[in-house]
């Protein structure tokens, strides 16, 4: 299966228009990927091909770059997988912790889309500064101020 390229550019009409609205300081970089600064934290949007009539947009937010990635870690971000029933944390090749939740997006409307950006970014922002003292690490915030 394959998603129509109309499908995809209709729903980056749609997300546009939303963040548009919603989030006027949101930076676009092109071909249905856009990021967000919220508090400590950054979400990214990226719409990607799904099946032959749905889209997909990921919201993802890396949470802490550069943490001693030890079983107690892997725990901990398992547990917490385990009892945040709105996305999960998972790693990046390089061991960037990370939290995600994706939805459907041919179909998607402001309140859905708005509470998926929220509740990342309030996610990552919430438990970055627990990561960061449990294994070291730099939260996204602390990368920008490089």
């Amino acid at each position: 299966m394959e998603t129509p390229l109309s499908l995809l550019d209709q729903t980056i009409v749609k997300v546009e228009n939303i963040l548009e609205k919603k989030y006027p300081e949101f930076i676009s970089f092109g071909q249905g990927s856009y990021t967000i600064s919220r508090g400590s934290s950054q979400v990214m949007l990226i719409i990607r091909p799904f099946s032959n009539n749905e889209t997909c947009v990921q919201c993802i937010s890396h949470v802490v770059m550069g943490a001693t990635i030890t079983p107690e870690l892997m725990t901990f971000l398992l547990r917490k997988n385990a009892e945040i029933n709105w996305g999960a944390f998972g790693l990046l090749f390089d061991n960037t912790i990370v939290f995600s939740h994706s939805i459907a997006g041919a179909n998607i409307d402001e309140n859905e889309l708005g509470t998926t950006i929220d509740s990342v970014a309030i996610i990552a922002d919430h438990y970055d500064d627990e990561i960061v003292s449990l294994a070291g690490g730099k939260r996204a915030k602390d990368m920008q101020d490089l």
